[in-house]
C-alpha cells in the first residue's frame, strides 16, 4: 500500500508543482491570449493533481497506524495523523514539507522568462503525453480513468508548447538565443523523467515502463527541435533526486507561497 501511495504521489506532485509554476504567469503573460492559455493549462494540471490526491488520501487512510506514521516527515501532517484526522487531498498538497514531495526536479525550476517557461513545459509535456498514454492501460482502473481524462488535456498542452518552441527557435535572433539558453539549463533535469525508482516498479502493470517511454520522448523532442532549427544537447550530466525527496531550493519557495494560507490558518475553509 505504501509503495502504491508513493507512486501516485510522484504523478500528483509533478502536476501540482508544474501547475503552480505555470499559474505564476496569470496576469503577466506576454499577450492576453497566451496569459489565458497558460492559466488554463495550469488549471488542467491542478485538476489532475486533485483527482490523484483524493485517491492517494483514501489509500493513506486505509493503511494501518504504523505505516501512516512512517509515510511523511512533516510535523504538521503527522500532528493531524496522531489526532486521528482523516487525510484529504488538501492535506497532501498543503501540509507536506519539501522532503515529502516526489516530483521530478524539472517541474520545480523557476520560470525565469518566457523561453524558460516554454522549454520546461515542452520537455515535460512530451514526457507526460506518452506517460499518460501508457497509464491508460494500468491495471488500476481508477488510475487508468484519470490518465484517460488527463490525456485529452495533455494532447493540447504538447501542441501548445511545441508550437512555442518552434516559434522561438525559428524566430528572431534574440528569441533563438533565449530558447537555446533555456534548453541548455533545463536539459540536465530531463534524465530523471525516465529514472525508475523502487516505487515505480513494485507492481507489474500498475505503472509504466519508463525505459520504453524514453525513445518516444527523444523522437518527439528531435522532431520539434529540427523544425525549430535547434540542436538536441548531448553528453550532458543528469541531475536526480526529486523522486526520492531530495529537491533544489526552488521547491521550498514554491511551497512557501502555495502553502502559506493553510499553514497560517490551519483547517480554514472558504
Amino acid at each position: 500500500m505504501k509503495n502504491k501511495l508513493f507512486y501516485i504521489l510522484e504523478w500528483a506532485d509533478n502536476t501540482l508543482i508544474l501547475g503552480q509554476r505555470l499559474s505564476e504567469w496569470c496576469g503577466h503573460g506576454p499577450v492576453l491570449e497566451q496569459d489565458i492559455a497558460l492559466t488554463n493549462i495550469a488549471l488542467d494540471h491542478l485538476g489532475c493533481a486533485r483527482n490523484l490526491y483524493t485517491y492517494a488520501a483514501e489509500i493513506f487512510n486505509g493503511m494501518d497506524a504504523v505505516d501512516r506514521s512512517e509515510c511523511f516527515a512533516s510535523v504538521a501532517f503527522q500532528r493531524n495523523v496522531k489526532e486521528g484526522h482523516q487525510a484529504d487531498e488538501d492535506d497532501l498538497a498543503f501540509l507536506r514539507d519539501a522532503w515529502d514531495f516526489r516530483n521530478v526536479l524539472l517541474v520545480e525550476q523557476p520560470n525565469t522568462d518566457w523561453a524558460y517557461t516554454v522549454a520546461r513545459a515542452f520537455l515535460f509535456d512530451a514526457f507526460n503525453y506518452y506517460y499518460l498514454t501508457a497509464m491508460c492501460n494500468s491495471v488500476d482502473e481508477r488510475l487508468a480513468g484519470i490518465a484517460s481524462k488527463s490525456l485529452k488535456e495533455a494532447t493540447y498542452h504538447l501542441r501548445w508548447s511545441s508550437e512555442w518552441v518552434i516559434r522561438l527557435g525559428d524566430g528572431t535572433e534574440e528569441s533563438k538565443t533565449r530558447i537555446v539558453e533555456a534548453i541548455a539549463n533545463l536539459w540536465p533535469f530531463t534524465g530523471e523523467l525516465f529514472t525508475a525508482t523502487e516505487v515505480d516498479t513494485f507492481v507489474e502493470g500498475l505503472g509504466v515502463d519508463f525505459a520504453a517511454l524514453k525513445p518516444l520522448w527523444e523522437q518527439k523532442v528531435a522532431e520539434i527541435f529540427d523544425e525549430a532549427t535547434l540542436e538536441v544537447p548531448t553528453g550532458v550530466w543528469m541531475q536526480s533526486g526529486g523522486k526520492t525527496g531530495t529537491h533544489s531550493e526552488n521547491l521550498g519557495f514554491v511551497l512557501a507561497e502555495m502553502q502559506f494560507m493553510q499553514r497560517a490558518y490551519p483547517n480554514m475553509e472558504w
